[in-house]
């Protein structure tokens, strides 16, 4: 018998009602030293909201440690129905001599067949960002869509799927 592999094909809209907890936008209590909120909306190739997506980060705690530190350093929030997402965090420290601080990003959407991987990094950071070995490869005119802006609460970072102004996404 000759076994063959079934194409790819999309499993949702699902991800925001079945993949979410409670507390998994809150990476950090409101009372942690440095809690800040990392928000944002998801857009589509329209500009249009994307009502049920799924945002999921990872990312290191502030002193750059990827574990050991009691630090959970995963967060996932469904989407709105406005397309907005928030997750309450810490800014991350560097973790490698060269790397600028960021936070690992993945969407999970209707519509793609996999999830789409990003990184955020952050606007007040300019000379680490200049020297991060991942950002310095992407086009210069388009890393201003891998960059979080300040906000009065934490940082801002709007994630397009496609079209103009997408996002840089990294083939992992």
């Amino acid at each position: 018998m000759n076994v063959h592999a079934t194409p790819s094909q999309t499993v949702g809209p699902f991800f925001s009602h079945a993949l979410p907890w409670p507390g998994g936008p809150l990476v950090v209590g409101e009372d942690a030293p440095g809690a800040v909120w990392l928000r944002g909306t998801v857009t589509d190739g329209a500009a249009e909201p994307v009502p049920d997506a799924l945002v999921e980060t990872w990312q290191a705690d502030a002193g750059g440690r990827l574990s050991g530190s009691g630090f959970r350093g995963f967060g996932r929030c469904p989407t709105a129905v406005d397309g907005t997402w928030a997750i309450r965090t810490v800014k991350p420290g560097t973790v490698g001599a060269d790397e600028a601080p960021h936070i690992a990003v993945s969407v999970f959407a209707r519509g793609l067949l996999n999830r789409v991987v990003t990184r955020i990094y952050f606007a007040d950071e300019p000379e680490r960002n200049a020297a991060d070995p991942a950002l310095v490869r992407v086009d210069p005119q388009r890393r201003a869509t891998l960059v979080a802006e300040p906000a009065p609460d934490g940082y801002r970072f709007d994630i397009r799927l496609q079209g103009e102004g997408e996002t840089v996404f990294f083939d992992v």
